[in-house]
């Protein structure tokens, strides 16, 4: 596969995933809930992502930390919310 496309592969993921996590994040933020989802699940994929931005440095993967960073925001957000507010 050309360079190019495995970029674009890279980006359309990342914008995806990133997304994703976009309306828990904001739901969660408004309404100082996140009772319904799962605290051990959060660190996890806190870890998780920190992993992929050091992969993503490493290998001078743009997408990966561009990504990873907002998604990362994203995970915490939600994660402060569930502990603070349960």
């Amino acid at each position: 596969m050309e360079k190019n496309y495995v970029e674009v592969l890279g980006f359309v993921a990342g914008t995806l995933t990133t997304v994703a996590f976009f309306p828990q994040a904001l739901k969660s933020w408004r309404t100082k809930s996140a009772k319904d989802i799962s605290l051990a699940m959060f660190p996890l994929l806190v870890v998780g992502i920190v992993l992929w931005m050091i992969y993503g440095l490493l290998i001078n993967s743009f997408p990966l930390i561009i990504f990873n960073s907002i998604t990362l925001a994203e995970a915490v957000l939600i994660l402060y919310v569930k502990i603070k507010h349960g």
